[in-house]
């Protein structure tokens, strides 16, 4: 592993660029930030995130973490400041494009593109941490002219976050964020925008599963109408493709197919079981146990504390809350060869389930 001894100078400090310097930071290094928003800067500093940037000097690794529209220009600006550069944007092959326009091959020899596969709906400072990376994917996509010293430091940063670093190429990682991100938000976006004009009395019946599906949809529309733009080509390719399954999934319902309506429903059920399983490993088998909890201080962690004493590790977890009751239904996701142990210990402490 190429050795990190920074200073590291993050150029960004929003979501993504603050959380690096968090991380960093946690790991004993000197950070400098940057922003052209100074409240930024301001309020990252106070997280401890790193310093103020200095005006002059080069840091040994550049992290760009600005709107995509603006990616190439920061990053052609640190490469002639010196350093190893990367920048953490979604989208890499037309920055790359646009880098090359405007630097040399000896400076592009410093520039490795790189993206952390982490992020919230929310932005700014104020919603970094430096556990976002942890145990998260970290894609690294090295270019022709990348030199092997700056594509370590690169993987080195990634590893320092906490994140696992997967190399690609900058064409295969767009292809795969349009199919794994970019798509699944589209579509998110579709599905809730079928809500704002819905009738409140129809609202009043949403539950976890609406919420589910519409979660990211309330990312920034400005960063994401940039993402989308710039990886164009791979997401359209793939809207057509979903068009094609919309146009199918009509003509089956008009004509009462229901062979053709099951494989439909069956192929989703297919590609949720290929999307890999926990730190990258095979699906495990697992199955719900609900559990309703009153909506009173404590009642979470005195839930978390009994299926701790139990001994039963919680794959995954989903509270949907009864608008009707002080009550939420919390779903504990376990290996299904534990549920009904954990079911029945539960009962014993007085919980009410339901299956």
């Amino acid at each position: 592993m190429t050795e990190l001894v920074g200073p590291i100078h993050v150029v960004g400090a929003g979501l993504l660029g603050t959380s690096v310097g968090l991380a960093a930071q946690r790991a004993g290094l000197e950070v400098w930030l940057s922003d052209v928003n100074h409240e930024h800067v301001r309020t990252a500093s106070g997280l401890g995130a790193g310093t103020p940037a200095p005006p002059e000097g080069a840091a040994q690794l550049t992290v760009v973490a600005v709107p995509p529209d603006h990616i190439a220009e920061a990053v052609v600006e640190a490469l002639e400041r010196g350093g190893v550069v990367t920048d953490v944007g979604s989208v890499k092959s037309l920055p790359l494009t646009q880098i090359a326009d405007h630097a040399s091959e000896a400076l592009l020899a410093h520039y490795v593109g790189s993206h952390p596969m982490a992020g919230s709906e929310r932005s700014g400072p104020l919603a970094a941490t430096a556990a976002l990376f942890d145990g998260r994917p970290w894609a690294v996509t090295p270019h022709t002219h990348s030199s092997p010293e700056a594509v370590a430091l690169v993987e080195t940063l990634a590893q320092l976050c906490g994140a696992e670093p997967v190399r690609l190429s900058p064409v295969e990682h767009d292809r795969a964020v349009a199919r794994t991100s970019h798509l699944p938000h589209l579509l998110a976006v579709l599905t809730a925008g079928q809500l704002a004009d819905a009738q409140p009395e129809h609202l009043s019946l949403s539950g976890q599963g609406v919420r589910d599906v519409t979660r990211i949809a309330a990312g920034d529309p400005e960063m994401w109408g940039q993402i989308i733009r710039a990886n164009q080509a791979a997401v359209s390719e793939l809207l057509l493709d979903v068009q094609a399954d919309l146009g199918r999934l009509v003509a089956v319902l008009a004509s009462a197919d229901v062979d053709s309506l099951g494989e439909i429903l069956a192929r989703g059920v297919d590609g949720t079981q290929a999307i890999p399983g926990k730190h990258g490993g095979p699906v495990i088998a697992t199955a719900s146990v609900f559990v309703s909890v009153p909506d009173h201080p404590g009642e979470l962690a005195r839930l978390f504390a009994d299926v701790g004493e139990i001994g039963v590790n919680i794959e995954d977890l989903h509270i949907d809350h009864d608008p009707g009751r002080p009550v939420g239904l919390v779903e504990l996701v376990v290996q299904d060869t534990a549920a009904e142990s954990l079911r029945h210990s539960l009962e014993t402490r007085e919980w009410l389930t339901h299956r």
